[in-house]
C-alpha cells in the first residue's frame, strides 16, 4: 500500500494515489505538525503552539486529544502509519520519504553529492517537481509561518543550485526567462544577479548583462547602502573585458526531430451538460473565413471551480481531428497559488521546445523568438490552448499571426479587450442547472447511491449551488467513505459555519476556499474590502446605489471596483445596476471580511446600508402617498447616500426591485436592535405592501415593529403598529385580531390626544365592524371619524369617511345615499390631486350602477379606476376591480370581455396568495364557460 504525505502546498494525504480524508482545517494543521516531525515525540504543548499560535481556545487541550483520536483512526488504513505516545509527547511513525517535505530535502543531499552532472540535474528537477504552491498553505501560527519560510529559502538554495549545474553543462539558452521572473521576485539576490548575467552574456546579450550589474549595484545601494559583493564585482569586470574564461563548455546539439505536438491534458472523465457552450465552441470553427479574417479565438470565463478547463479540454478534445497540425497547451498559472504568472516570454519557449525548435536554434531575444514561433505555426491547422490566463497582455504574445489556426483561452477575468483588438468571442459560464448538476452528482456517485436517499441528494445539490467544483469535491468525499450515509455529508454542507470545510477534499485545487483564495488574492486591496463587505450585505442581491452605501464610496468609485468584481467573477451583475453574488463566494468572502475588517467597520457599513433603504423607502412612499401624514427622521449617517427617486413610477419601479432586499434589511434592523429603523422600514413599505397585496408581509413587519416601538418606549409609534396590525389583520380577514389591536391603539390615541390617529382608527374599525356584520356600530365609527377628521381641517381623509360611508350604503343597497356620498368624495380627490382615493371612489360608483342598472356607465367606471389603480400599482385593488367588471360584462352578454377580465383578476390573486378570491373567481369561470 503506497501512502504520501504532503505539505510542499496544501496538506494532503493519499493511499494508493486515493485522496485520505484528513478532516477539517485544524486537523489537517495538526497533521502537519506532526508530519514535520516525524518519529520524534511533539509535546501538547508544542502542538497547541503548533495548531493555533496566540489564539488557542479556552480547552484546546481537549480539542487537540479529539483531532488525534481522529487522526489515528483515519491513518489506520494505511496499515504503516501510526500516532503514539511517549514521555516526551506524540510520536507520528513512519518513513520520513513518503513525506514529500522530506523526501525534498533527501533528493536535495543526493543531488549535492553525486558527481554525475545529468544525475544530479534529474535529482534537483525531482526535489523541486514535488512543490505544489505555498507549503503549509492555510496555516497561519508563528512556527507554520518559520517552517514555511525554511522551506522556502531551502527551495531557493536548490534553484540556484540547479542553474549553476546547468551553467556548468553548457545550457544557458535555457535560463533567461526563467531568471528574469526570479529576479523580480528576489531583485537584491546577488548570486541570482550575477547567475543572470552570466547567462546573458553567454547567449550574446552582453548589454543585457552590463545592466542588469548596474540595476542591482543601484538597489543595494539605494536601499541597503551597501557595494556588489566582490565576486559579484568580478564577473562584471570579467564581461566588460570579455574574459575568455566566461565562455560557455563546448557541447554537440543531439539531433532532433520535428514532432507533432499533442500537448493537451487528458479529457475530463466525467464531463456533464454545457451543451449549449460547446456549440457556441464550434460554431466559431464552422464561420466562412474569407482570405486574410482574423483566427478564430475564443474566450470562456467564469469564476474559480465553475468548470473552465474542463469545458475547453472536453471541446478540444472533440475537435481534436480538425486540427491535424497539432495542440499547443500552456497552462499560464494567472491564479495559482504561491508563484507568479507565466510570462509570455516563457511560454513561447515552451512552444518552440514542442515544435522541435533545438536549442541552438532558439534566437536569446524575446521578440524574436515570438517571430519565430509565428513563422512555425503559420499556415498550419493548429489548436492553441492558453488556460488559467491572467490578463489580456498575457495571452496577445501568444496568438498566432495566421488564420488556419484556432485560439481557445479560459481566464476568470473577463478579456473584454481582446474582443475588442482581436474579435474574440467571450463565453462566460455560469453555474449548472438543476438537472446538469444532478446528472454530475449522478456520474460520479451513481445513481442507486441518490435514490436512497432523495431528500439529502436535494440538499447536496442545493448548497453546491451548481458549482462544478463543489460537486466533484462532494463526490470524491462520498466516494471515499462508500458505508457512510450521505446525510452525514450533508449536515456539514447545510451548517454555513461548516460548509467551506465540508467542500475541502484535502488538495489545494480540490477545495473551495482554496480555489477562491487564488481570485481573491489577485485583488487590490480595496476591490477586496469591498466584496468582504457584499458578503454581509442580507438581501439576495444589492444595487450600485446601496453598494456605494454600504462603503461609503461614490457612486462612480463604487461602480468601478463592482466591475472589476464583475470582471474577476467574483459578483455577477445579473440586472442591469444590480450584482449578486454565488453563496459560496459569499461565504468564502465573509470569512475574509471577519478576519480583515474590524467589527466596528463591518457595523458601520450595515448601518449605512439600513440608512440607505430607510431614507430611500421613506422617500418612495412620500411620492406613492402624498397625503398621508409624514414621520419625522434624522439625517442619514455619514457615508449614506440616499438613492433619488424622480417620481412616482420611478418610486414604484424601484419598491418592486429592492422589496427582498428591504425585507432582509428589516430582519437585520431587528437583529441589530436598531428598533427606530425596524418600525421606520415597516411605516415606509405600507403603501407598497397595501397597494401590491404583500398582506402578509406586511403583517411580519409591522409585528416586529410593534415589539421595536415597545423596547423603545415611543407611545406614538406603539399606536401606529397597532393600528397598522389591526388593519392589516382585517384585510386577511381575521376580524377578532384585527378587532383586537385597533381597540388597543385606540385607547393609547385616547390616552395621548392623538386626534389624527384616532380619527384613522375609527375607521379601521369601521372597516371591521362590517365585516363582521355590526352595521350600527360600523356606522358609528365612520360618524366619528368624519367629525375628527372635520377638526383636523383635511379635506382628503374627510372624503376617505365620505367614499367608506357611500361603499358601506352601497353595499347595504342604499343606492341613493351612496351615490351622494362618493360623487362628494370624488369631486374633493381631485381637486385635491388624490389618484388613489379618485380610483377607490370610481370602483364604488361603478358598482352602484351596475346594481342600478346602468351597465354602460359602470363599464367605464370599472375601466377608469382600472386605469388608475395600475398605474398607482395598487394591484390588490385593480383585481377586485377587474373581478366587478367581469360581472358587468356577463350581464351585458359580453362573455368573451368577462372570460378576459376575471383570468387577469385570477392572476393578481394568486400572486397576492389570495386563496378565496382566487376559488371564487375560477367558480366563475367555470360558470361562464358551461353551457
Amino acid at each position: 500500500m503506497a501512502v504520501e504525505f504532503r505539505l510542499l502546498g496544501s496538506i494532503e494525504a493519499y493511499v494508493d494515489e486515493r485522496p485520505l480524508d484528513i478532516g477539517p482545517a485544524r486537523q489537517r494543521s495538526l497533521l502537519a505538525a506532526l508530519l514535520a516531525d516525524p518519529n520524534r515525540p511533539v509535546s501538547a504543548d508544542q502542538l497547541v503552539e503548533r495548531v493555533w499560535g496566540d489564539h488557542a481556545p479556552h480547552r484546546a487541550r481537549e480539542t487537540l486529544r479529539t483531532y488525534l483520536s481522529r487522526l489515528r483512526q483515519a491513518l489506520a488504513v494505511t496499515g504503516e502509519v501510526s500516532i503514539g505516545r511517549r514521555a516526551g509527547g506524540y510520536v507520528l511513525t513512519l518513513d520520513p520519504g513518503i513525506v514529500d517535505l522530506h523526501h525534498f530535502h533527501q533528493l536535495l543531499a543526493m543531488a549535492r553529492s553525486t558527481g554525475d552532472g545529468t544525475a544530479a540535474m534529474d535529482l534537483f528537477d525531482q526535489a523541486l517537481a514535488l512543490w505544489r504552491g505555498e507549503p503549509f498553505a492555510q496555516l497561519d501560527t508563528p512556527w507554520s509561518r518559520a517552517a514555511r519560510t525554511e522551506a522556502e529559502n531551502e527551495r531557493t538554495r536548490a534553484e540556484l543550485d540547479r542553474t549553476d549545474l546547468l551553467l556548468r553543462h553548457g545550457r544557458h539558452h535555457e535560463l533567461p526567462a526563467a531568471l528574469w521572473a526570479q529576479t523580480a521576485e528576489r531583485p537584491l539576490d546577488e548570486r541570482l544577479a550575477g547567475q543572470l548575467m552570466l547567462a546573458l552574456y553567454r547567449n550574446g546579450r552582453q548589454a543585457d548583462a552590463l545592466d542588469r550589474y548596474q540595476d542591482i549595484r543601484t538597489r543595494l545601494a539605494e536601499e541597503l547602502g551597501a557595494d556588489p559583493s566582490p565576486p559579484l564585482q568580478r564577473l562584471h569586470q570579467q564581461i566588460l573585458t570579455a574574459d575568455p574564461a566566461l565562455a560557455p563548455p563546448t557541447i554537440t546539439p543531439a539531433a532532433t526531430s520535428s514532432p507533432i505536438p499533442r500537448q493537451l491534458p487528458a479529457p475530463p472523465q466525467l464531463f456533464t451538460g454545457r451543451a449549449h457552450e460547446l456549440r457556441a465552441l464550434t460554431a466559431a470553427l464552422d464561420e466562412p473565413a474569407a482570405p486574410g479574417d482574423r483566427m478564430p479565438i475564443s474566450a470562456i470565463g467564469g469564476t474559480g471551480g465553475i468548470g473552465k478547463t474542463w469545458l475547453a479540454l472536453h471541446w478540444a478534445h472533440q475537435q481534436a481531428e480538425r486540427f491535424p497540425d497539432g495542440q499547443l497547451y500552456v497552462n499560464l498559472r494567472g491564479f495559482a497559488p504561491g508563484t507568479q504568472p507565466v510570462s509570455p516570454t516563457t511560454a513561447v519557449r515552451g512552444f518552440l521546445d514542442a515544435l522541435g525548435v533545438v536549442p541552438t536554434a532558439i534566437p536569446a531575444d524575446p521578440d524574436a523568438q515570438a517571430a519565430l514561433y509565428r513563422s512555425l505555426v503559420a499556415g498550419k491547422r493548429m489548436l492553441v490552448v492558453l488556460d488559467n490566463a491572467a490578463s489580456s497582455s498575457q495571452v496577445i504574445p501568444l496568438l498566432p499571426g495566421d488564420s488556419t489556426c484556432a485560439v481557445l483561452i479560459t481566464s476568470r477575468n473577463k478579456l473584454t479587450s481582446l474582443v475588442v483588438t482581436h474579435g474574440a468571442r467571450l463565453i462566460l459560464l455560469d453555474v449548472l442547472g438543476h438537472t446538469e448538476a444532478r446528472d454530475l452528482l449522478m456520474r460520479h456517485l451513481g445513481a442507486d447511491r441518490l435514490a436512497t436517499e432523495p431528500e439529502v441528494a436535494h440538499d447536496l445539490l442545493r448548497c453546491c449551488g451548481g458549482l462544478p467544483l463543489a460537486l466533484g469535491i462532494v463526490a470524491a468525499r462520498v466516494a471515499a467513505h462508500p458505508g457512510l450515509p450521505l446525510s452525514m455529508f450533508a449536515q456539514e454542507l447545510v451548517d454555513h459555519s461548516t460548509r467551506l470545510d465540508a467542500l475541502d477534499a484535502g488538495e489545494a485545487d480540490l477545495s473551495v476556499r482554496a480555489v477562491f483564495s487564488w481570485s481573491y488574492e489577485a485583488l487590490e486591496t480595496d476591490a477586496a474590502d469591498l466584496l468582504g463587505l457584499l458578503s454581509l450585505v442580507p438581501g439576495p442581491d444589492i444595487s450600485l446605489s446601496a453598494a456605494a452605501s454600504l462603503a461609503a464610496l461614490p457612486l462612480a468609485r463604487a461602480g468601478a471596483m463592482l466591475r472589476r468584481l464583475d470582471t474577476a467573477h467574483l459578483v455577477q451583475q445579473h440586472l442591469p445596476g444590480r450584482y449578486r453574488m454565488h453563496d459560496l463566494i459569499r461565504a468564502y468572502a465573509a470569512e475574509q471580511a471577519h478576519r480583515s475588517l474590524a467589527e466596528a467597520t463591518r457595523v458601520a457599513a450595515l448601518r449605512r446600508l439600513v440608512d440607505f433603504y430607510v431614507h430611500t423607502a421613506y422617500a418612495g412612499d412620500r411620492l406613492q402617498q402624498q397625503h398621508r401624514e409624514p414621520i419625522s427622521l434624522d439625517v442619514p449617517v455619514d457615508g449614506c447616500r440616499p438613492e433619488p427617486l424622480a417620481d412616482q413610477a420611478a418610486a414604484l419601479s424601484w419598491f418592486e426591485a429592492e422589496h427582498a432586499c428591504l425585507l432582509a434589511a428589516h430582519r437585520l434592523a431587528d437583529d441589530q436592535r436598531w428598533d427606530t429603523s425596524v418600525w421606520q422600514l415597516a411605516w415606509a413599505l405600507r403603501t407598497f405592501h397595501r397597494r401590491r397585496g404583500h398582506g402578509h408581509e406586511d403583517l411580519a413587519l409591522w409585528q416586529v415593529g410593534l415589539v421595536a416601538a415597545e423596547r423603545l418606549g415611543d407611545l406614538a409609534v406603539q399606536i401606529q403598529a397597532h393600528r397598522f396590525l389591526g388593519s392589516t389583520w382585517s384585510e386577511l380577514g381575521r376580524h377578532d385580531d384585527a378587532h383586537h389591536h385597533l381597540e388597543h391603539a385606540l385607547a393609547l390615541a385616547e390616552h395621548t390626544g392623538d386626534t389624527t390617529a384616532e380619527a384613522h382608527i375609527h375607521m379601521a374599525l369601521g372597516w371591521v365592524e362590517k365585516a363582521r356584520g355590526a352595521t350600527r356600530p360600523a356606522a358609528d365609527h365612520l360618524t366619528r371619524a368624519a367629525q375628527l377628521y372635520r377638526t383636523l381641517v383635511n379635506p382628503v381623509w374627510e372624503a376617505d369617511a365620505l367614499t367608506t360611508a357611500g361603499w358601506f350604503h352601497a353595499e347595504a343597497g342604499r343606492y341613493d345615499e351612496a351615490l351622494t356620498e362618493c360623487e362628494d368624495a370624488l369631486r374633493i380627490y381631485r381637486k385635491h390631486d388624490e389618484p388613489e382615493g379618485e380610483a377607490d371612489t370610481l370602483s364604488s360608483l361603478g358598482y352602484i350602477a351596475h346594481h342600478t342598472g346602468r351597465y354602460t356607465a359602470a363599464l367605464e367606471l370599472y375601466e377608469q379606476a382600472r386605469v388608475l389603480f395600475q398605474g398607482l400599482g395598487y394591484s390588490s385593488n385593480e383585481a377586485d376591480t377587474l373581478d366587478r367588471l367581469g360581472h358587468t360584462q356577463v350581464a351585458l352578454d359580453r362573455p368573451d370581455q368577462a372570460r378576459r377580465s376575471w383570468r387577469q383578476a385570477l392572476s393578481l390573486y394568486q400572486a397576492q396568495q389570495r386563496d378565496t378570491d382566487a376559488e371564487r373567481v375560477q367558480e366563475q369561470l367555470a360558470e361562464l364557460d358551461t353551457p
